[in-house]
């Protein structure tokens, strides 16, 4: 009796993990199916850091169809069905007010170069229309955006020649201040905020951004930064590797507030796997990080979801979403969970191609508008390492309002002392 009673239970849990095995399969391949369809766009992968840190950027030296010291490699690329990449072009705050624009260049430069020496993998894009062309060619759109504004050493001119070498976002703020924005650390308290937000160079920016047709991310600022720019951009903005702070109430994360106006403004969250802001932990599975789709679905709508994975950037990543090959199984829990085609095919990439095709048209409307050449006022970012030339007065110009109002303390000065 017992041998029989045995072979049943086994039979029984043969039988359910056949059924749990046959769904599995059912959710994967429609999840394969829809990505044959519509690029993942994922908003920010930092192999580039990669390549510098462990080879000096001598792609001379390395391999991308062997790398298997990073989260990101060919053959992880296509198992991962991964149709277009903003790869970063990231350096350390440290460089700050040294090195940071000569090291950003090299960056940009791996990139380029990266894409030149695997050309049947990946094709250099700085458009919408050509996401689509390298998806139509069955190659990874390769883009590239500037993680960090300490990047552009508080120049318009930099930013512009940087848009000219083909990149197409600038994260306003990595983990430090810059001479005209605060990051997200201010609002940890562990920093102080220099700006309030934004300075006046740093509005300045945001306009000059909007002409250019640079796309504005807002991963690693303030709450503070995060609604000026919503209140002043006329094109959409993007987060390109941030999550939902009501999940997890981590600084990086994007409140629903925030959330809700990203809707109204039609522009994107590209959601992080890193553990730290999905379960605020240092472990994570691969449904914590589904939570997070399926809070900001709830809260802004399926049109401002995308996939942002930092990959090669981050040091813990959830359990089922260890390297880049693996996210289309996240693609087939959300299908598990009732997200329509419809609703996948926005996430995957239909929300970041608006966002970019919209960033794009303010970029044609504004095209009779003339670059913004006012600079910083050199008061805000003199330091040892840097020179005063065109400034007038060894670069002691004040503006206006600062001068005015050193005139009205001098006269009340003055009242005081004779009355």
């Amino acid at each position: 009796m017992l041998p029989k009673v045995i072979s049943a239970i086994c039979l029984s849990l043969w039988v359910s993990s056949c059924v749990v095995s046959s769904a599995e399969d059912i959710y994967m391949t429609r999840a394969l199916k829809l990505m044959s369809r519509t690029p993942l766009i994922d908003g920010h992968n930092d192999l580039p850091w990669q390549l510098r840190k462990q080879y000096n950027n001598q792609l001379s030296k390395v391999d991308l169809h062997t790398l298997n010291t990073t989260h990101t490699n060919i053959p992880k690329i296509m198992e991962g069905r991964l149709g277009a990449q903003f790869w970063s072009a990231y350096v350390p705050c440290d460089t700050q007010y040294k090195d940071a624009v000569r090291q950003t260049l090299e960056q940009i430069d791996v990139v380029h170069r990266m894409c030149q020496k695997y050309p049947e993998t990946f094709m250099f894009a700085t458009t919408s229309a050509e996401i689509m062309t390298a998806f139509t060619l069955k190659k990874t759109a390769s883009l590239i955006g500037v993680e960090g504004g300490h990047s552009i050493d508080s120049s318009q001119g930099t930013l512009r020649t940087m848009y000219h070498l083909g990149v197409r976002y600038l994260t306003l703020t990595h983990s430090c201040n810059t001479p005209w924005a605060d990051n997200w650390l201010v609002d940890t308290g562990s920093e102080p905020s220099e700006h309030d937000g934004l300075s006046p160079f740093g509005k300045q920016l945001i306009q000059e951004m909007n002409r250019m047709g640079m796309l504005i991310d807002l991963a690693h600022v303030t709450v503070k930064v995060m609604n000026q720019v919503l209140d002043m951009s006329i094109a959409p903005v993007i987060f390109s590797h941030s999550s939902a702070y009501s999940i997890c109430p981590h600084k990086r994360n994007v409140p629903d507030d925030v959330l809700r106006r990203v809707n109204q403004t039609e522009g994107i969250v590209m959601i992080n796997f890193y553990n730290d802001y999905v379960t605020c932990s240092k472990t994570a599975k691969l449904s914590d990080v589904a939570d997070h789709f399926d809070h900001i679905k709830k809260v802004g709508g399926a049109g401002i979801i995308g996939f942002g994975g930092d990959y090669d950037g981050v040091t813990r990543l959830p359990e089922g979403l260890k390297d880049v090959s693996k996210v289309p199984r996240l693609v087939a829990e959300l299908l598990r969970r009732n997200w329509t085609d419809e609703e996948v095919n926005a996430a995957l990439g239909k929300n970041l191609l608006r966002v970019f095709q919209r960033v794009e048209k303010v970029r044609d409307d504004l095209r009779k508008t003339q670059p913004d050449d006012v600079p910083i006022p050199y008061e805000e970012v003199e330091n040892t390492c840097r020179t005063s030339h065109g400034y007038q007065d060894s670069g002691a110009v004040r503006p206006l309002s600062t001068v005015a109002l050193l005139l009205t303390l001098a006269l009340q000065l003055i009242t005081t002392l004779t009355s």
